[in-house]
């Protein structure tokens, strides 16, 4: 009876132990546009053997778990990440940068030609109090307009209510990102992209002694399991970059991929992906780059990045 029981207790250790090391080694989390499109080829491939992975619609979830400990990496807007590490005293910290500016000038017209051309016209607009609001704020201010007098700026509560502004108003101008830009082609014939927003961001930020970069969305990690677990985020790193590699060089299987995980349909993201600025950038090279843009957005409002600039422990360096 003995040997039956040790028997019986050794077999329950062993489902015990097999079970513990089968569970997922991070939950995951990205927001559905292009913050997890550069996901999708991690996704497929790891089953869940390594990454419990969601695709998440509201931000607002994704700041909850992370807050609560119910996810360990997540895709956030760049400010976003700066603001979760004030809110929780340092313990949130950036990994990388998963998406440059996707913003874009977007005209129902040809008159559009450079940002002194916005001048005395309306531009729609989301996204008042955060990112859009302030990128566009300091992309004119810079080149000598005015938000508040020099043009209209008509904030919208969603990307569909501009892109049915823009659709209804022959000559007006709508600053969206991709893929609603896409999605607002493929409706009518004559919305053109008139300007690129990352472009006019760098234009402005020529000779600067260290140039930041429009950023919008970063991936994050609860700083307690960086901490625990190293080894696990150099390995996340790893292969997230081979997937957003894979994302950008092989857009019709990306494509697909990306339509299997409810992210957007398949023929939008064969014709957006090119245009949205996918990248994982890291190290060094990413705490500059998001370093001067975070100050770019406090300079205009502190609260927009939690009020005040995160420190040095914010950016991971392996």
């Amino acid at each position: 009876m003995k040997k039956v029981f040790s028997l019986l207790l050794a077999l329950c250790m062993m489902f015990t132990l097999s079970t513990a090391f089968a569970q997922p080694v991070a939950r995951v989390a990205g927001m559905k546009g292009p913050t997890a499109m550069g996901m999708v080829k991690m996704m497929q491939d790891d089953a869940g053997e390594a990454y419990d992975f969601s695709v998440i619609v509201a931000i607002d979830e994704i700041n909850t778990k992370l807050v609560k400990g119910e996810l360990d990496i997540a895709a956030v807007p760049a400010n976003v990440a700066s603001v979760l590490y004030n809110k929780t005293q340092g313990k949130i910290q950036v990994l990388a940068i998963n998406t440059l500016g996707v913003l874009y000038m977007v005209e129902n017209g040809d008159s559009v030609q450079t940002i002194d051309d916005l001048r005395g016209r309306t531009i729609y607009s989301a996204g008042k109090g955060a990112t859009p609001e302030y990128a566009l704020n300091y992309v004119l201010s810079v080149n000598g307009i005015d938000p508040a007098s020099d043009v209209t700026i008509e904030f919208k509560s969603e990307q569909a209510e501009c892109l049915s502004a823009l659709l209804a108003t022959p000559g007006s101008v709508a600053m969206m990102p991709q893929p609603f830009v896409t999605t607002a082609q493929a409706k009518a014939e004559g919305i053109r992209v008139a300007l690129d927003m990352n472009e006019e961001w760098a234009r402005v930020q020529e000779g600067a002694e260290n140039p930041s970069a429009m950023i919008t969305g970063v991936v994050v990690a609860r700083s307690e399991f960086v901490q625990s677990q190293p080894e696990a985020v150099n390995a996340f790193l790893d292969s997230y970059k081979v997937s957003v590699a894979f994302t950008n060089e092989h857009v019709e299987e990306a494509a697909a991929i990306i339509a299997a995980y409810d992210i957007i349909p398949e023929g939008v993201a064969k014709k957006a992906v090119p245009h949205c600025s996918i990248v994982c950038i890291e190290g060094a090279e990413m705490q500059t780059k998001l370093a001067g843009y975070l100050n770019v957005l406090f300079e205009q409002n502190p609260a927009a990045v939690g009020g005040a600039l995160p420190n040095d422990d914010f950016y991971y360096q392996r």
